[in-house]
């Protein structure tokens, strides 16, 4: 898609889109018997730019599609333009239009950025394995020219970098278990550090045993697919912080010994979408050339049921030390991360985050479309949240200062277990995994469970993956850079 903030090629565009406050201000380059016109259809169809509100007119001049702000965008929040952006330029492209113009308000630079992602977000599909249609009802055509009237160009690339590193995350995350195993995520990060000159390292069952990375491999060493740990190093030149990202990458999970019920294995393939977020994190900030030293840990592990699989019961050793007792074999992506942060922590970054569809818990208490952010560092989590602000993916920051919940996570055989009892376990997690994150290190853990998958569309979302966090974790970066 290219987006572009005026027309300078004088091209003719077969769809007019137009984001319009209570005010109802048609922009100035259309001629005045044609505005005159659209006003009295406005006032036919009662169209009176509130939010939500959505107006398309077919004409002898070409489509014109209308989307309500409700209020002027100073006392609104992004996401209203993100939203409207996104519902026009996907009606344009499902009506088989592939070029648009598009009239804003004039934006400031993040509110510009939201109109952009929000018309990238538009050309989102997963139709990778569906056969091509048979008849002429599906006219969807990917846009391929845009020009958005009223932003300025050179917040362009940062949007179409901060959608590129949400899509490139769905499109992994939407890939079915017997298509990425272990293995296969793992030449994906390979094929971005070739592409982006990144570092990398692979190690297979040997090296991570040899590592005493013991939780990690009791977890993926039931499988005929062998775990694989993933690290990819972006370092230029020069940066002025070193952020350390840390992604679950259960390629498929389904509970181990401890079996999950049928109906919860479905989207178990999104198990592994913290570590394609990452993924497609570190594939736009290296894309943007962003002077931010960024350490990238995977353990990217298969949780099967088999000869070899870990039982319940089983006491494993961690990286830094510690001895776990396993009281569930699905509470299983806590222990790979805590491998994967004591490496992370290794590294001495300034901060470190993961992100993991980690607890049903945290659905339960936060819903479907806002995730659970936890942090032992206040200012990185203020960080977040209002980069995430910026971004409308909502965080809500939950806490971990109950020494009630923490004493759920003692052992009478290790030095702690696996997991606690059924209340408070978004946050039992977040505690357990603390236990791994070097002391006086500011880190945060973003539980996306439940807002990382989607069943019916809404907003900006198609159905499948969501890749949440993505644009947030990138605009963080991107401040850390400044």
């Amino acid at each position: 898609m290219n987006i572009f903030a005026k027309n300078e090629t004088n091209q003719k565009f077969a769809a007019h889109g137009f984001l319009l406050d209570k005010n109802l201000i048609l922009p100035s380059q259309l001629d005045n018997a044609l505005a005159t016109k659209l006003k009295t259809i406005f006032l036919a169809e009662q169209f009176n730019g509130l939010e939500d509100e959505f107006l398309t007119v077919p004409t002898e001049d070409g489509l014109f599609v209308f989307a309500g702000l409700g209020e002027k965008r100073e006392n609104s929040d992004t996401d209203v333009l993100r939203i409207a952006a996104y519902k026009v330029a996907r009606f344009v492209a499902e009506s088989g239009r592939n070029n648009l113009e598009l009239f804003v308000p004039c934006l400031d630079d993040t509110s510009s950025i939201a109109v952009v992602e929000g018309v990238a977000l538009a050309n989102y599909r997963f139709n990778k394995y569906k056969s091509e249609p048979k008849d002429n009802k599906e006219k969807f055509t990917e846009l391929e020219n845009v020009v958005i009237y009223g932003i300025d160009e050179s917040i362009i690339p940062y949007a179409l970098a901060s959608v590129e590193a949400q899509n490139f995350a769905r499109n992994i995350a939407n890939e079915p278990g017997n298509s990425i195993h272990p293995e296969e995520l793992a030449q994906i990060a390979q094929d971005l550090a070739q592409e982006y000159n990144l570092k990398c390292e692979i190690w297979d069952e040997n090296r991570i045993i040899k590592e005493n990375l013991g939780a990690f491999y009791a977890v993926g060493k039931g499988s005929a697919s062998q775990p694989r740990l993933i690290h990819l190093t972006y370092e230029p030149s020069s940066y002025k912080k070193h952020l350390a990202l840390v992604g679950k990458g259960i390629t498929f999970d389904t509970g181990g010994l401890d079996l999950k019920p049928s109906g919860y294995m479905l989207t178990m393939k999104g198990d592994k979408t913290g570590a394609c977020v990452v993924l497609g994190v570190i594939k736009s900030i290296a894309e943007m050339k962003l002077p931010v030293k960024v350490s990238l840990f995977i353990a990217a592990a298969e949780n099967m049921p088999g000869a070899d699989s870990y039982h319940p019961d089983d006491i494993l050793t961690a990286r830094n030390g510690k001895t776990i007792e396993v009281n569930n074999t699905d509470a299983e992506g806590r222990l790979t991360l805590a491998d994967a942060l004591c490496l992370a922590c290794e590294q001495k970054p300034d901060l470190v985050i993961d992100i993991a569809t980690l607890t049903g818990a945290c659905a339960v208490a936060l819903g479907s479309t806002t995730s659970g952010l936890f942090s032992n560092n206040g200012k990185l989590a203020e960080q977040i949240l209002s980069a995430s602000v910026k971004t409308g993916e909502s965080f809500w920051r939950l806490p971990m200062t109950d020494k009630h919940l923490k004493k759920q996570l003692e052992s009478k055989f290790a030095d702690l277990s696996n997991c606690g009892e059924r209340y408070g376990g978004a946050i039992t997690a977040a505690l357990f995994l603390q236990e791994f994150v070097t002391e006086g290190t500011p880190w945060a853990h973003l539980d996306i469970a439940g807002a990382d998958f989607v069943k019916s569309p809404y907003d900006y979302y198609t159905c499948g993956a969501t890749a949440f966090g993505a644009r947030t974790i990138f605009a963080l970066a991107n401040e850390l850079a400044k």
